[in-house]
């Protein structure tokens, strides 16, 4: 069976965002699934590969990895794939780890512990 890898991707960002944003989130940030841009949903995507690919090629080596390595790893991921789908990105797209809101380093180590579950089973 195949799996929406951006589906998850996406599922976990959104519950990321709500657990993890000061106030009231902008309503593209936690618009459902089926109203995401395709772009989007194409470089969630490609980031799921990225990750399930990093996770199974490290095997038992990933779990030494620390919660803030598995979101750069994802930030990092994700910026390329901007960087590849959008022309004239905003610098706060491709912004480095150490200038992502807290809220955004959380939920990107979120969406890597969520895939990291996911190819457990969980």
């Amino acid at each position: 069976m195949r799996v929406d890898g951006s589906r998850i991707f996406r599922e976990a960002w959104i519950a990321g965002v709500q657990k993890y944003y000061p106030g009231e989130p902008k309503a593209a940030y936690v618009a459902p699934y089926e109203e995401t841009p395709e772009w989007e949903r194409a470089a969630a995507a490609s980031v799921f590969e990225l990750v399930r690919f990093f996770i199974e090629s490290t095997g038992d080596g990933v779990k030494k990895l620390s919660r803030e390595n598995k979101g750069r790893y994802v930030a990092l991921c994700w910026t390329a794939q901007i960087f590849k789908r959008v022309e004239d990105p905003k610098p706060a797209y491709v912004a480095g780890w150490e200038d992502l809101p807290q809220w955004q380093q959380e939920t990107d180590s979120d969406i890597f512990e969520r895939i990291e579950d996911y190819l457990n089973g969980s």
